[in-house]
């Protein structure tokens, strides 16, 4: 019998993330690893999709989204990321944010085609690019500065290459890029004809005063990016699968058609949930992310100073690299797995986030929880000086 799974996934394997999870759940710890964002969701999302339910808003959507929720998106995208927006022709409700990346990457990529990946990447940017037959190109920043090297950049770039992917703030470092990174990724851009991808799910999650910047507002930028993001982080509904990609029309035209054949359309009724909660949610909710995750990072990064564990604080989203060296094991997988052994608290190893031995030393913590479990993880990661 011939293999039967295709040669596309032949290099995929769990991601460690979901297999930390599991780790945890079978001690009954406190999971710090995966970012499910165990925050309650605001009442106005929860109603709304009631509503939508009871009111038998049942069917299939456009596949593009309901007219709602892309004018809300619309609105807000204008407003908060100052990109000019039409929502009739260049807003894509998809399946999450990963559906927007997905659909993006097969929409306006083809097999042999090069991208370029910012490391430490998210794992599911590298992998579904890896399945649409497109190789990824590295460009690593180190801790703590995570500084932009515009050389190494340049030099990533061949005639092969697509697509640059832009993660801001990022996940897994908490990188948030400047306007100078921007500037000098969309002057790469422009020069050497290619389309942008950022991922920008946790931009209302900043942390110093910083400013969130789209990579869409700089010059020549508005025509060759594509500017993904969602509701999952900023209203807590991880579960919930609403994203969406903002593009020029030709490329939302595709993403578009993508999204359809995969997914057909968003759960309908949770669509209207998010819709109502951006029409009726005042912009101090918004603005209040900031303080709530900063405030969570400063105790976190504290306990896991005390602990031995030195944190790279992060200037955005809500994770935290470390460095486990103190620990005392042999990569980043035996540190997470002594981690939870002595102290029942999950993490990820950074290999999730890593080519090769760059990640070694390091593991992730997602500080995303209501303050009392936070509390008690962050006891417990003080215990490990003792």
């Amino acid at each position: 019998m011939r293999k039967p799974t295709a040669k596309r996934i032949s290099g995929l394997v769990q991601s460690p993330i979901r297999a930390m999870t599991r780790a945890c759940l079978r001690v009954n710890g406190i999971n710090l690893g995966q970012g499910v964002c165990h925050m309650p969701a605001p009442d106005a999302v929860r109603e709304g999709a009631i509503a939508a339910i009871r009111e038998g808003k049942a069917l299939y959507s456009k596949f593009e989204g309901i007219d709602e929720l892309r004018t809300a998106i619309a609105d807000r995208v204008r407003g908060y990321n100052r990109i000019p927006c039409d929502p009739d022709r260049e807003v894509v409700v998809t399946v999450g944010s990963s559906g927007a990346f997905v659909s993006a990457v097969l929409a306006l990529t083809d097999p042999g085609d090069e991208a370029v990946l910012f490391e430490p990447y998210y794992g599911y940017h590298y992998n579904t690019l890896l399945v649409a037959g497109v190789t990824p190109r590295f460009v690593t920043m180190t801790p703590p500065d995570w500084k932009l090297d515009a050389r190494a950049l340049a030099a990533a770039v061949n005639d092969k290459t697509r697509l640059l992917v832009v993660n801001t703030p990022a996940n897994p470092s908490g990188k948030v890029f400047s306007r100078a990174d921007l500037d000098a990724i969309a002057k790469l851009c422009r020069d050497r004809d290619l389309v942008a991808v950022t991922d920008e799910i946790y931009e209302y999650i900043l942390f110093d005063g910083r400013e969130h910047v789209s990579l869409a507002t700089l010059p020549g930028m508005r025509e060759r990016t594509v500017t993904i993001s969602g509701l999952s982080k900023t209203f807590a509904i991880t579960g919930w699968r609403i994203g969406y990609a903002i593009a020029a029309e030709e490329m939302a035209r595709g993403i578009g058609l993508v999204s359809d054949l995969l997914n057909v359309c968003p759960p309908t009724p949770l669509q209207h949930g998010v819709a109502h909660a951006m029409r009726t949610l005042p912009d101090d909710y918004f603005t209040g992310l900031r303080h709530k995750y900063q405030a969570k990072r400063d105790r976190l990064c504290a306990a896991l100073q005390d602990g031995g564990l030195s944190p790279f604080e992060p200037e955005g989203a809500y994770y935290v690299l470390a460095d486990s060296s103190s620990l005392d094991a042999h990569d980043d997988q035996a540190a997470a797995d002594k981690l939870l052994e002595r102290t029942g608290v999950a993490s990820v190893p950074g290999r999730a986030f890593y080519r090769e031995a760059e990640g070694k030393r390091l593991v992730r913590f997602c500080f995303a929880l209501e303050d009392p479990l936070l509390d008690e993880a962050c006891v417990r990661l003080r215990a490990l000086r003792r």
